[in-house]
């Protein structure tokens, strides 16, 4: 019989080089999200420390917003997810 296991990580590489655990993601009820929250999001879905749906759920994000993050630091870096560089960005 087979089993499907799940390999759950117990840190990955934040967005500042350092180790990222659970406990140091922002805090579910976080209201105002700078970068580095933006980004520590991003890495720990990235890094298979939380998933996107927990993610999602945490932080009450849609996946579409998510995503945006992520596609923003794919193609610009961390400045990428500066509100106020949004639509320069979407150019």
């Amino acid at each position: 019989m087979s089993e499907h296991q799940t390999t759950k990580v117990n840190y990955v590489i934040g967005p500042d080089g350092s180790p990222l655990t659970v406990a140091d993601l922002p805090p579910p009820d976080t209201k105002r999200w700078v970068i580095r929250r933006k980004a520590e999001v991003v890495a720990a879905v990235r890094g298979g420390l939380i998933s996107l749906d927990d993610a999602c759920r945490r932080y009450t994000l849609t996946v579409e917003e998510f995503l945006s993050w992520q596609r923003s630091i794919e193609r610009h870096g961390l400045a990428g997810l500066r509100a106020t560089r949004v639509q320069q960005y979407r150019q």
